[in-house]
């Protein structure tokens, strides 16, 4: 033996001579030595326990009032009275003989030399440690709302107690409100399950804080380019409002919001897109475009519905009898909404029989009316309709219910009623007929000069004629 540790000496030695750095790995190796490690084995573990601890152990003895529990190295420590009585009222949380369990050494020995445990603190110590791992890891948290208070909300990350700062949260907390309002608004956020990510952690003073809207606007920025990777044109989704603007809707599609133009909302004229829709509303969606590169989604709300102009004849033709509801006034006439998508002209001049100036002397916006069709033009999506058509023909339905059945007749007596003829014009006075008489003949001898040199004898036979026919005169007047 002595040989051999003589052997290893002298290697060592060389190994000495050959580099500097080995000198201190040979001194260390040289100072522990086989007793030292057996030294060690037999310390006792508890001169090694240090507060705060966290040991793995077996439960060995569950008695009223205490829990024993084995830690290594022929080592028991008691789990802390206070804490026993808690467990021991529910059953499903108190640990059985057998098992494994982690502790938190609270006092490493008592005077009776036993460790004093705890198993709540061991297992607010392991949520510490995987809270740690998850702010190092940038992990988003998905945790329910259990408490709050003027200051923001309280969250539990197992046994550990986060903080969400009201300035912290995606939704909308109105800091200039009174306290009361402001405690009212987040109260109904307890209880709901938020998305969070832990921007500060703090063991040592126990402190932990989330941010919803760190984690919201991550989870968002990852589910778009998701959305973008598997998105394709030609597809229909469901989506929900989540913005209105002067030139149309953002819909939020399942994590990215894409936008809805003013002319995709409907098939009819849409002024603003709050004639339609709210914030919050569901609607499905057509895919019209999908630009990976600058992250734009082009979608449509109309193009889910079949165009309505593309079967028109199937529903209407010429002659039907309509009812539509006013729209807009123009000078030239006004427009009227038949269904969605479908809209009629109605000209001026089939407003009404009479001269108007303006189609508001006849109809109103919004006045719901019906009206005759006269005109369908598919290809170029028109529609003429008329009012005054309507009217007259409703007029002469109604002259022809004014003529009397036979068996209204058989209870007049069986005589028709006549109506009374008009009188006769009164014929013109003696003066009117010889005044007009006489401009008659000197229009005829102008008419006489006028024409070209020829023989007398055929004018004058004319004029003769035409003289010595007074009663002419009389039926022309």
């Amino acid at each position: 033996m002595e040989e051999y540790y003589e052997e290893q000496n002298s290697s060592e030695e060389y190994v000495l001579d050959e580099g500097g750095p080995a000198e201190e790995e040979t001194e260390t190796r040289e100072a522990i030595t086989m007793s030292d490690l057996l030294e060690e084995v037999e310390t006792p573990l508890v001169s090694r326990l240090k507060r705060g601890q966290v040991v793995e152990g077996e439960v060995v003895q569950v008695d009223p009032g205490a829990i024993l529990v084995d830690i290594g190295a022929k080592l028991d420590g008691f789990i802390h009275p206070t804490e026993v009585e808690q467990l021991q009222r529910d059953p499903a949380t108190c640990p059985r003989v057998g098992d494994h369990v982690l502790v938190y050494v609270i006092q490493p020995a008592n005077k009776d030399g036993h460790a004093v445990l705890s198993l709540a603190r061991a297992q607010a110590e392991r949520d510490w440690r995987a809270a740690q791992q998850r702010f190092e890891n940038q992990e988003l948290l998905d945790l329910q709302v259990v408490g709050y208070n003027k200051g923001g909300l309280i969250v539990r990350l197992g046994e550990v107690r986060g903080f969400i700062p009201a300035t912290q949260l995606d939704q909308r907390i109105t800091s200039n409100s009174k306290p009361e309002e402001r405690m009212k608004q987040l109260s109904k956020l307890v209880g709901r399950t938020l998305k969070l990510k832990i921007i500060e952690l703090d063991r040592d003073n126990n402190r932990l804080i989330l941010s919803e809207r760190t984690a919201m606007r991550e989870w968002q920025e990852k589910e778009r380019a998701q959305l973008l990777e598997n998105l394709h044109e030609g597809e229909i989704r469901k989506g929900r409002i989540s913005g209105l603007c002067d030139f149309g809707v953002f819909v939020d599609i399942g994590g990215a919001d894409g936008l809805v133009h003013l002319s995709e909302l409907a098939w009819e004229q849409v002024t603003h897109p709050r004639e339609m829709f709210k914030v919050g509303d569901a609607v499905d969606v057509y895919v019209l475009n999908v630009d990976r590169e600058r992250k734009r989604i082009a979608l449509s709300i109309k193009r889910t519905r079949p165009e309505p102009w593309l079967n028109i004849q199937q529903r209407y033709q010429v002659g039907q009898v309509v009812k539509g509801r006013i729209t807009k006034l123009a000078s030239f006439g006004a427009f009227v909404r038949l269904e969605e998508g479908v809209e009629g002209l109605i000209h001026i001049s089939e407003l009404s029989s009479r001269h108007i100036q303006h189609p508001r002397e006849v109809v109103q916006e919004g006045e719901e009316r019906e009206f005759r069709i006269i005109r369908i033009d598919s290809a170029r999506r028109r529609m003429r309709l008329s009012l005054k058509q309507l009217e007259e023909a409703t007029e002469d339905e109604a002259e022809i219910e004014d003529i009397p059945t036979p068996e209204v007749l058989t209870k007049q007596g069986g005589r028709r009623r006549r109506r009374r003829a008009a009188p006769p014009e009164p014929e013109p006075p003696q003066e009117k007929e010889e005044e007009l008489l006489s401009e008659w003949q000197e229009q005829l001898l102008e008419y006489q000069r006028a024409l070209p040199a020829t023989p007398a004898g055929p004018a004058r036979a004319v004029v003769q004629a035409e003289t010595s026919r007074p009663d002419s005169l009389s039926s022309q007047v």
